[in-house]
């Protein structure tokens, strides 16, 4: 009698992809990655390896499975139909298999891997590194990329592999998880030589007038301020001199004499007391500017995400005092 035998190919990358489990999950994340980036260069970028890398460990996956996940051409990529499959699959049991692992390690599992953060500039320099270097201490098998931007319209958290962001202002997008941190009191400011001897304005309507500075991100030709203690609202409109979308050129500018600005308090304190700036109608205030800690829904967080949370939640408030 006649066995017949059937026979598979034997090839490097599915004998490495049936070794363990381990190199299944990894292949299963590079692909993962690779579809929310949007390309091998950007998915290599995000996971900290080469774009050769990230390209063998496709057709390892492809390979294994027998089957096509995405056509490529020189300027695009699209998932095929078992690609799309392979995709939802392949997120629940990444989210399944870090669910497990954190089950058995237990809730206090010590946090790893690269953490991706998206902060403002000013407040992601200036108030920020202490609590994030506080974090890192804690936990060192974490490593951290802050990104700062000051973009509040960033959303896009998958394609950019960010795992959350500190936003400053009003959320644009109810899709995402938010945690309020804090508020940012902001006052009106101007070097003295603005008043080029005019008298102090205490009114919101004594700043008619006067030359402005906007800051795009939050006003630009109008601001809306309230009485402190009475709560009325007054509207003072203006051309600006000159219009920027960063806290720090503001600032400087400010300082520079070249008008009447808004700016978040901690960042204006110390140059109020130095008598290099004067807080104008301090009555009268913009409103607050909610902090919050923002990121996508998922089924499961990795411990690296939970700890940062506790420990920015712990620290803004502070870093907000001035």
């Amino acid at each position: 009698m006649t066995k017949t035998l059937t026979s598979r190919p034997d090839n490097s990358a599915t004998a490495a992809l049936m070794a363990g489990a381990g190199d299944r999950i990894e292949l299963m994340q590079t692909f993962v990655r690779i579809v929310e980036a949007g390309n091998l260069s950007a998915a290599a970028a995000q996971l900290g390896t080469t774009q050769p890398t990230v390209s063998r460990r496709l057709q390892s996956l492809e390979q294994f499975l027998g089957v096509r996940l995405l056509n490529r051409s020189t300027h695009s990529m699209r998932l095929t139909a078992d690609g799309e499959r392979c995709y939802e699959h392949a997120r629940n049991l990444l989210a399944g298999w870090a669910a497990f692992e954190s089950d058995l390690r237990g809730t206090n599992d010590e946090p790893e891997g690269v953490l991706r953060v998206v902060a403002p500039h000013a407040f992601g320099q200036e108030r920020l590194v202490r609590p994030l270097a506080d974090y890192l201490r804690r936990y060192p098998r974490v490593s951290v990329e802050w990104l700062l931007h000051d973009d509040t319209s960033l959303q896009d958290f998958i394609s950019e592999g960010i795992d959350c962001a500190i936003q400053i202002g009003e959320l644009r997008d109810t899709n995402l998880v938010a945690i309020k941190l804090a508020e940012v009191p902001r006052i009106v400011v101007a070097a003295p030589s603005v008043l080029a001897g005019r008298p102090m304005p205490q009114q919101a309507i004594d700043l008619v007038g006067l030359p402005w500075l906007s800051l795009r991100t939050f006003y630009r030709s109008e601001v809306f301020l309230h009485h402190v203690q009475t709560g009325e609202i007054q509207r003072v409109a203006f051309t600006p001199r000159l219009s920027t979308d960063n806290l720090y050129a503001l600032r400087i500018a400010t300082l520079e004499g070249l008008g009447v600005a808004i700016g978040s308090t901690w960042i204006l304190a110390d140059d109020i007391a130095a008598g290099h700036l004067i807080q104008l109608a301090p009555q009268w205030q913009a409103t607050p500017l909610p902090v919050n800690l923002v990121y996508p829904y998922a089924r499961f967080y990795p411990a690296r995400l939970r700890r940062f949370i506790e420990v920015i939640r712990a620290s803004v408030a502070t870093a907000l005092h001035v």
